[in-house]
């Protein structure tokens, strides 16, 4: 009878973290670990553990409450260092991370060319027809010039952000997609002043 797996299959290869700092001395500070999801990636992506802080052990071991360890590290993601410490516990009990071996830190660690392009995003985009044409009459009521009114973005970047918003003077190297679709109306047709 053939096996038939029923659920989400994962691509996970390796140990928790618990697994792996748990049987080294000083709980493995000033060791090099990967994660084997992010050796897709040409640049060398690793965290170095600099202080490690246990949690008890979960009275029910199930698989949504396996047993997790609170890490700050050094992370480096694809040859660019981040300049503060990160720490990993939601994701600790993940069994992808592999200890790299001593004598294979420094080759392991070495990136000739760190993946440093930032994309540069617009700082604003057109509003949505409807509300654009809204915000028209309200301009036009008001006695004041009707132009196209602008949406300021605000963009969530964290540490791992690879892009930023364009400065005053600045163009933007990636544009945005935009997808409202074909107008029901001409007068809500994007990038048009209506005479109202």
């Amino acid at each position: 009878m053939p096996i038939k797996y029923i659920g989400k299959s994962i691509d996970f290869k390796g140990k928790t973290l618990w697994e792996i700092l748990g049987n080294l001395k000083n709980f493995g500070v000033g060791r090099i670990i990967a994660r084997n999801m992010f050796e897709r990636y040409p640049e060398p992506s690793y965290i170095k553990i600099m202080k490690v802080e246990t949690v008890p052990n979960p009275e029910t071991n199930t698989p949504d409450d396996m047993r997790k360890v609170r890490v700050w590290c050094e992370n480096t993601f694809r040859g660019r260092k981040f300049p503060e410490l990160y720490e990993v516990f939601a994701t600790s009990y993940k069994a992808d991370y592999k200890l790299i071996p001593k004598y294979e830190e420094a080759e392991y660690c070495k990136c000739d060319n760190p993946r440093v392009h930032n994309k540069v995003l617009p700082k604003t985009t057109s509003f949505p027809p409807l509300l654009r044409e809204l915000i028209m009459r309200d301009m036009k009521a008001r006695g004041e010039v009707v132009e196209e009114p602008q949406l300021k973005i605000i963009y969530n970047v964290s540490q791992q952000s690879h892009y930023r918003a364009a400065e005053n003077d600045e163009s933007p190297t990636e544009p945005l997609q935009k997808g409202f679709g074909k107008a029901v109306t001409s007068t809500l047709q994007p990038h048009q002043v209506s005479n109202l």
